[in-house]
């Protein structure tokens, strides 16, 4: 049984000698990042004690208030955040640094306060490479992918993609709108000509015919019980990977439609491994055990 999220207008001052982190989103409560985090701080503090007083949290943040909880939070000791649905993008307006990395994709996961302002960071890319490499052995580099979603988690995996000198880019969504400014973003730091929009369930033609396709699903359907998958896998070849970002449900419809169609498949869990170690080495600049929140990750799932 996870332990529910705080609010923010429950957040109060840490002790003057406690280092706070936090995960934003909305909704938060199936997050399991405040085990993988613990986990890794009492790793760390065995042989850095002067991390021992580090705690992380989950904290319940809606859109409208991302731009007051931020401050709110650096008053109350909170020095690291990672961000999820739906923060990722529209942080953009809401701090002034932002690191290359995360400007190239147009989407930040990670805030570090320097005690004046918050810096923006993105360790999506990073953990999903890693996650694809361990889980489905499968590089980036010269794959056909298909991406479902546009938000900040689907910029990231374009980006990653497209750094990585994917061959082909397919990225599906249901609103055309917010696809092109996906793309338009990307274009500012890649070039974006091997990428194909289209609006689901139109998919193209040319998809269906290539056997060695993966599909990445970077939506959040499947959270919640009743969520239709994203896609139907009936028309793709069994041959066709599948990643889906989502670690709680640990077995979404769209993964259950895998493997009853004999697919190799995997769930977020890994990427979140990854890229929740990545970010705590960007707040303590410490080498962090992944393998002390694959150990919690399995206690709670």
């Amino acid at each position: 049984m996870l332990d529910p999220p705080l609010k923010i207008d429950e957040v109060v001052p840490l002790a003057d000698d406690q280092v706070g982190l936090a995960v934003l989103g909305s909704p938060i409560k199936h997050s399991i990042s405040p085990q993988l985090h613990n986990a890794a701080i009492r790793e760390l503090a065995s042989r850095c004690p002067s991390f021992s007083n580090w705690v992380y949290h989950k904290i319940e943040v809606d859109a409208q208030n991302l731009g007051s909880a931020l401050p709110h939070l650096a008053q109350c000791g909170y020095r690291g955040l990672n961000l999820t649905i739906p923060h990722k993008v529209e942080v953009f307006s809401k701090i002034n640094s932002i690191h290359e990395e995360a400007r190239s994709i147009g989407a930040v996961n990670t805030l570090w306060s320097n005690g004046s302002e918050w810096q923006g960071f993105n360790s999506d890319g990073y953990g999903l490479e890693r996650a694809l490499m361990g889980e489905l052995n499968t590089p980036l580099k010269s794959a056909n992918i298909l991406i479902l979603g546009a938000g900040g988690a689907a910029r990231a995996a374009a980006a990653q993609a497209l750094s990585r000198g994917c061959k082909n880019i397919w990225i599906a969504n249901r609103s055309t709108a917010r696809l092109n400014q996906m793309i338009q973003a990307l274009g500012d730091s890649f070039d974006v000509d091997c990428i194909v929009p289209f609006e689901i369930p139109n998919i193209p033609d040319a998809i269906l015919e290539i056997e060695s396709m993966l599909i990445i699903n970077a939506t959040s359907l499947g959270l919640n019980v009743g969520d239709l998958s994203p896609v139907s896998l009936e028309v793709f070849p069994s041959s066709t990977k599948v990643y889906d970002m989502i670690y709680n449900p640990a077995e979404t419809l769209l993964l259950k439609q895998a493997r009853s169609m004999g697919m190799e498949c995997e769930n977020g869990l890994s990427m979140l491994v990854y890229q929740a170690a990545r970010s705590l080495e960007i707040w303590t600049k410490q080498k962090v055990s992944a393998e002390a929140m694959f150990s919690a990750a399995r206690m709670v799932l």
